[in-house]
């Protein structure tokens, strides 16, 4: 099997290698996309870089002072002069209209903006569609609904009352149903009351703007001002005020087609996602994909932070990356093997039952995987059987079968919803990328979900829970070079144990200033 996947990539390279070689006129011309990113954190900017630069596809983001960051919001204005600017030279554009709008995702949620002023925005990217000569991706995204937050990425008073603003959306979307009962719309009454009525009107204010915005976002999509359009829904619930909005623009949008609009689940993930599907539309590809679930809940997992069945939103997940479901292994481009829970319930990865220990459903699936890898298939591995973080036993258990290494991509990071996008988009645009650059990624994946989130990041938060600096987990402030060594440490002593990854040169930065995600380069 190692030699039949070392030859594969070994040709892919000659290839590329030999494509190289040829003059200028007779080589294929690099696809060059615009990409206007959610933010600066790596998921949403620099890995959506590597990824698609390692295939050779020319990715373009607006100047570093124009994109949000955690210190400050993005500037819709310049972002609007460079797009203009390069647009002429490129073939498409994936842009998130957050950034266009509000100035980033943060800002969605925070923003105080008139509604004159953000139909006066909507209105610039109406004319810039109609202006621009390339075809435009966008995504936008549903205000999340979280039960509870810390740190800087919600309105102030949400980490005092985000959980009473959470109990209350629930009953706000069953009264939207016409579901709720009169004990519920009492404890409704009493909610309102408990919170003072200028946090809970600023909030339902926001979300009555967003949705605005978005609906005549979906309007501009039906018009066919967007060659594609996807909204997302962020942190989210099957009773909340997301899922409520949710359930609102599908039921104006029930008409349209999957080919040109889709709301989907999770957030993060769609830059690359879209990214991906202009790359297979620019090759003409239509790629098949075939979702292998571990034993037990499987499809049927409902995944926390969100309010769609995983038999529901990889289907979608497909479809928006340009690419068509398959039926079986035999005839598809490309497996996605799904680590899901076999109860069904899904964790966050620092829970104290993700040990290095593997379950008997464990072994049968990296048996499953190893059989398709056996057979010659891409193999591209989503672990979502934890939150934000990879699935501890399993991993050991890959990585010791001798598997790990043949995976085409890996991923388990943040929500289920965003790791299986990262997994449907990079192992689909694995097929044009070298041994080399398919290594690089993948051990930056490992690093990242498996040895920081699921290891590194578990010590540390303990470590400052034990001494009642939890606050350090949200804001590192002085003690961010300190953390950044005892966790760069921790990584490094798996990197060395991990036969895959032994003998990588690495380094880690927290972009955000906090401990839920962050940078990892490899440098070799």
């Amino acid at each position: 099997m190692a030699k039949l996947t070392f030859r594969r990539h070994k040709l892919a390279a000659l290839i590329c290698t030999a494509a190289l070689l040829l003059p200028a006129s007779v080589q294929a011309k690099r696809l060059t996309i615009l990409y206007v990113p959610l933010d600066n954190r790596p998921v949403c900017s620099t890995y959506v870089q590597q990824t698609m630069e390692a295939a050779n596809c020319k990715i373009i983001l607006p100047p570093e002072k124009y994109i949000a960051s955690n210190e400050k919001n993005g500037n819709p204005d310049g972002i609007w002069e460079w797009l203009e600017h390069k647009a002429p030279k490129a073939d498409a554009a994936v842009i998130s209209t957050d950034s266009l709008i509000y100035g980033g995702l943060v800002a969605s949620r925070t923003h105080n903006i008139s509604r004159e002023e953000l139909q006066k925005r909507v209105k610039h990217l109406y004319e810039l569609k109609t202006t621009l000569p390339i075809k435009l991706y966008a995504f936008s995204t549903i205000m999340r609904t979280p039960r509870a937050i810390k740190g800087r990425v919600e309105p102030p008073y949400y980490s005092s009352i985000g959980p009473s603003i959470f109990a209350y959306s629930q009953l706000l979307d069953k009264q939207d149903q016409g579901k709720l009962s009169p004990a519920e719309r009492l404890t409704m009454q009493a909610l309102e009351r408990n919170m003072k009525k200028a946090e809970l009107g600023d909030w339902l204010e926001r979300r009555e703007k967003n949705l605005l915005i978005n609906q005549e976002l979906t309007r501009m999509a039906r018009n066919g001002k967007f060659h594609y359009f996807a909204i997302g829904k962020d942190d989210n619930a099957t009773l909340s005020a997301t899922h409520m909005e949710g359930r609102k623009i599908s039921l104006s949008t029930f008409d349209m087609s999957r080919d040109s609009f889709q709301i989907l689940d999770g957030v993060d993930q769609l830059g690359l996602l879209l990214i991906a599907r202009a790359y297979n539309e620019a090759s003409g590809s239509k790629p098949s994909i075939y979702p292998m679930y571990s034993a037990g809940a499987g499809a049927s997992t409902l995944p926390q932070y969100s309010d769609a069945r995983l038999q529901d939103s990889v289907p979608q997940q497909i479809i928006a990356a340009g690419a068509v479901q398959a039926q079986s292994a035999d005839n598809a481009d490309l497996i996605l093997a799904l680590n899901t829970p076999q109860d069904g319930i899904v964790k966050d990865s620092t829970a104290d039952d993700n040990q290095p220990f593997a379950s008997v459903a464990n072994k049968n699936f990296v048996g499953l995987i190893g059989k398709q890898l056996q057979a010659g298939r891409s193999v591209s591995l989503a672990d979502i059987s934890y939150s934000n973080g990879a699935d501890n036993g399993f991993m050991q258990l890959l990585a010791n079968s001798g598997e790990l290494e043949h995976l085409t991509a890996y991923n388990g990071w943040n929500t289920a919803d965003n790791a299986v996008g990262y997994a449907i988009a990079q192992g689909l645009i694995a097929r044009d990328m070298s041994s080399e650059a398919l290594s690089r990624l993948l051990r930056q994946r490992l690093i990242d979900d498996w040895f920081y989130q699921s290891n590194a990041r578990r010590s540390i938060s303990n470590e400052l829970e034990k001494h009642n600096r939890e606050d350090l987990k949200y804001d590192l402030a002085t003690e961010e070079k300190l953390i950044l060594q005892q966790v760069t440490a921790d990584c490094q002593r798996m990197v060395n144990d991990c036969p895959l990854t032994k003998g990588t040169k690495f380094s880690l930065s927290f972009p955000w200033k906090r401990l839920f995600e962050v940078d990892v380069k490899i440098k070799k």
